[in-house]
């Protein structure tokens, strides 16, 4: 079968990957490998620069971060799973040095993003290296975590305030889809210790997130407020999605992953169910394009659907894709495929139609080029006006998982297993 026959009828969703393994399982050994040399570049100019890659300016030049911005986890993550694909004793230092680099954030406690921060960086290095002492760390910031959470309102608190787009309110407990990316983090610290305190946490966070940021579609909301002497839902908006009324993709994508892990770690079925209504809303969105890599928004520029008259959506017209997004969404469909037998071709293929869409012209960069990131063309915020058509370190790590996901269930080696604390 020719190559391009063979990616089409993937995309079609006519034919699983099965009888041509050996095509596939080459298509991501070369994409691992140019993502590994990618990798080393920016390492190079991320050890000059002594701060953490986020993204690229005006000019095409690396714009680095320090510790306490919600995206440093990501650098170092992307260098442990290039390590686990291709054992290198430089590059192992390498993640050791970055990830130790964010030792004070077991401590942090001004944002929910620590989950992102140090699960991505030191959950990676303790899993490959089995390291006590990074265990621990993680404890410890999972006990940080546990200090935003309001028993009242049965979330964890996201940012410390957030100002409305309409310009007329701001408010002091906002809850974001994003949010259920730091349950992880949670999740583990009761495993390792027997604390259940950390897994009551991030359940009743889940149950409330699902009660309250999703619609009957399982479209998500990208912001919920919260009163916080009575628990009521004070507001729905977005932060960096269209409208209120909108679905942001990058927001769909962390609720799609978010239940997918938290089913994984609880057996609750309710969180199944939605995970999978979730992605399908994703994949059947007949504004999701033929390549699936999706609009920043799946709602811009739709009847009924207006931005807040001080978000910068009101002045952009070229619908920009996010290349984040389907990263996430094509890591989460690997792990959500093996837990509902009558859709896992559906949700494999299309992580594998995503991966391959990812994998070649306009969105992979050619080496030397893009800042040094892998992948091109992603959205930070719309409505901040920032981060608009840019590599984004994030968008890198998710393609890198997706692709290790993707090499070992190719290989037989996958193993998702799923709690039986439910």
């Amino acid at each position: 079968m020719k190559w391009t026959s063979l990616c089409l009828l993937i995309a079609a969703g006519f034919i699983t990957i099965s009888g041509n393994k050996s095509e596939e399982a080459a298509f991501v050994k070369q994409n691992l490998e140019e993502a590994r040399k990618q990798v080393i570049l920016l390492l190079k100019d991320a050890d000059a620069d002594k701060s953490f890659p986020r993204t690229t300016n005006a000019q095409g030049k690396l714009v680095t971060t320090n510790m306490y911005d919600w995206t440093p986890g990501f650098f170092p993550g992307t260098l442990w799973y290039t390590f686990e694909n291709t054992p290198d004793a430089n590059l192992k230092d390498a993640a050791i040095r970055w990830t130790e680099k964010l030792e004070p954030l077991k401590d942090f406690t001004e944002h929910h993003d620590l989950g992102f921060m140090v699960y991505c960086s030191y959950g990676n290095a303790y899993r490959l290296t089995q390291n006590k002492e990074y265990k621990d760390l993680l404890v410890q910031a999972a006990r940080s975590l546990s200090t935003r959470f309001n028993t009242t309102v049965g979330c964890i608190k996201s940012w410390n305030r957030f100002h409305s787009w309409h310009g007329n309110k701001t408010y002091d407990f906002p809850v974001i889809i994003d949010n259920m990316m730091n349950l992880e983090l949670l999740f583990f610290a009761t495993k390792v210790t027997g604390d259940s305190s950390f897994y009551k946490i991030a359940v009743t966070h889940a149950d409330n997130t699902l009660k309250h940021q999703f619609r009957k579609d399982y479209s998500s909301y990208h912001v919920i407020t919260y009163d916080t002497l009575t628990g009521k839902v004070t507001g729905k908006e977005t932060a960096q999605g269209y409208s209120d009324n909108s679905t942001w993709s990058r927001g769909q994508a962390w609720a799609i992953y978010g239940y997918t892990m938290t089913y994984r770690e609880t057996g609750n079925p309710a969180y199944l169910k939605a995970a999978i209504g979730m992605a399908e809303y994703y994949l059947n969105n007949k504004n999701l394009p033929k390549d699936k890599i999706p609009y920043w928004d799946f709602n811009i520029h739709q009847k009924g659907f207006v931005p807040g008259k001080k978000s910068y959506a009101l002045q952009v017209n070229t619908p920009y894709r996010d290349v984040s997004a389907a990263a996430i969404t094509a890591s989460a469909l690997f792990e959500l495929s093996t837990y509902d037998r009558k859709k896992e071709n559906k949700f494999r293929n299309a992580a594998i139609k995503m991966l391959h869409s990812l994998s070649a012209s306009p969105y992979k960069a050619a080496l030397n080029t893009n800042g040094n990131f892998i992948l091109k063309h992603s959205v930070g915020s719309i409505p901040h006006e920032t981060e608009i058509d840019v590599p984004l370190v994030y968008a890198d790590y998710y393609y890198v998982e997706a692709l290790t996901r993707y090499k070992q269930y190719l290989n037989g080696t996958q193993n998702f297993k799923v709690s039986l604390q439910h």
